[in-house]
């Protein structure tokens, strides 16, 4: 699924501004989409988008790489295409194209392919995940897509009206966003053991890569500045717009996904979550409120005005972060990669359950290890690939993961204090971050440069999240 090439669409992207100038992204030197496919006379799809949504904004303007005018002009347009709307993660992330596009098509995969979980499901665990560091820009983008999806509204009143399936994740979503090294094999068992509301261990991989996805783009939401940018009432509402509705895989590759995929999905989650008894009763109890489109959050012009109350999402509110303290009496409590990697271990067990998941995962991690750092590393007067190492290693040390081949005393010659604030704030506590310290860190360094950090603090995340709970997984099978 990978860029279309000038061959397949009849008119270029236009390099400069068109006759009646009206910017995508806002400010001086903002981007222009002038894409033409072949739609009637003339009229380009970023214009034509342009003119029914008016002009976004974020808190930077993306500049083009000279190198690559047109890849991140293409990836907004598919965006655009797919969801209607141009969102500030996607236009922060927009400074590193290569890396946006891997992003892009991970989360299309996790979200709205072929899986073991319903595609409403889906979007409500996106929903537990965000409410965890209260990143209400997330939470309002995956309310949306719940109510696209089928999704019954009443599940948007909070954790007491969901089926107990989806409501016994509730533990390991607080586990793993907050202190993931307290995850065993007991978590596991519990979930995969509960009678008729049993997960399959297929589905609880799924749940705990979109736990872990979720928990890391919340670091990134808050670290750029993505959150303030989501004011209720403000340009953060979200209201359902027909471009919106075409699937990401027609604005890529010409061959959406089967409609008779998204129907049958849309008839499996009716029943997912529900007994055998309950099942037959489900579509005559709420069949009038899902036809009807209302729920809590949507007024009578049906528009989304965003989630009020997060608190609804999550129990054990006060369940936090705590520093990952190193025992010298107590060395069981270290995770050490030599005896479970990703390279080794979780990428070959989350690929078999949940098929080619692994694959772009580590597409993934392997894009944000080779993004070009050479300037920020020539500051601190080392290589890129230990600059980058530092960094990783560090957010790994938080969460209890050691590499027994580093030397850490070249984290604190590496990082000064003031980026280390940063990270730790970003990686650990992201609600917490505010745009002052954004800014405050690195005063020299471009904003493309700040966003790689912020790139690598997700990735770094999302991995340590991901060993933790795989090896959980293991250890429950072989057991």
């Amino acid at each position: 699924m990978g860029p279309l090439g000038r061959s397949s669409c009849p008119g270029a992207f236009c390099t400069s501004p068109p006759s009646a100038p009206t910017t995508l992204l806002g400010g001086t030197g903002a981007v222009w989409l002038g894409v033409v496919l072949g739609w009637g006379t003339g009229a380009g799809l970023g214009q034509a988008l342009l003119g029914m949504y008016g002009p976004l904004h974020s808190p930077q303007v993306v500049k083009m790489s000279s190198s690559d005018p047109e890849r991140p002009q293409f990836l907004f347009v598919k965006v655009l295409a797919s969801r209607g709307r141009l969102e500030a993660v996607t236009q922060q992330m927009g400074y590193h194209p290569q890396y946006l596009d891997s992003f892009l098509k991970t989360q299309h995969y996790l979200m709205h392919m072929d899986g073991p979980l319903p595609f409403d499901c889906r979007h409500y665990i996106a929903i537990m995940a965000a409410a965890r560091h209260q990143c209400r820009y997330l939470v309002n983008l995956h309310v949306l897509q719940f109510l696209r999806a089928g999704g019954d509204p009443q599940w948007l009143r909070g954790l007491d009206f969901i089926p107990p399936k989806l409501r016994n994740l509730n533990e390991i979503n607080k586990i793993l966003a907050h202190r993931p090294w307290l995850i065993t094999k007991e978590h596991i068992e519990k979930l995969l053991k509960i009678s008729e509301w049993s997960w399959s261990l297929a589905e609880l991989v799924h749940a705990v890569v979109l736990l872990a996805h979720c928990h890391a783009l919340a670091s990134f939401v808050f670290g750029c500045g993505c959150e303030q940018d989501e004011g209720l009432g403000g340009r953060g509402s979200l209201k359902p717009s027909s471009p919106g509705n075409q699937c990401f895989c027609e604005a890529t590759a010409g061959n959406g996904c089967s409609q008779e995929l998204l129907r049958i999905n849309r008839k499996c989650s009716k029943t997912w979550l529900l007994t055998p008894a309950a099942a037959g009763n489900r579509a005559a109890e709420h069949g009038s409120d899902l036809s009807a489109g209302h729920s809590p959050l949507t007024d009578t012009d049906g528009e989304v005005t965003g989630a009020t109350n997060l608190a609804c999402y999550m129990q054990d509110p006060d369940f936090g972060y705590q520093d990952f303290a190193r025992r010298d009496e107590d060395q069981t409590q270290v995770f050490r990669v030599q005896d479970y990697s990703w390279e080794d271990h979780g990428f070959s067990l989350v690929n078999r359950l949940y098929s080619d998941i692994g694959h772009l995962l580590d597409e993934k991690f392997r894009m944000v290890d080779g993004l070009q750092s050479s300037a920020m590393a020539k500051r601190q007067g080392c290589e890129p690939s230990v600059f980058k190492r530092g960094i990783w290693n560090y957010i790994h040390c938080m969460f209890g993961i050691r590499y027994d081949d580093y030397d850490y005393a070249e984290v604190n010659q590496l990082l000064e204090r003031m980026l280390k604030v940063y990270i730790k704030t970003v990686t650990c506590y992201p609600e917490k971050t505010n745009p002052e310290m954004f800014d405050r860190f690195w005063k020299q360094f471009k904003h493309s440069e700040k966003v790689h950090v912020n790139l690598l603090i997700l990735e770094a995340r999302m991995q340590a999240e991901l060993l933790y709970a795989l090896q959980a997984i293991t250890q429950y099978m072989i057991s």
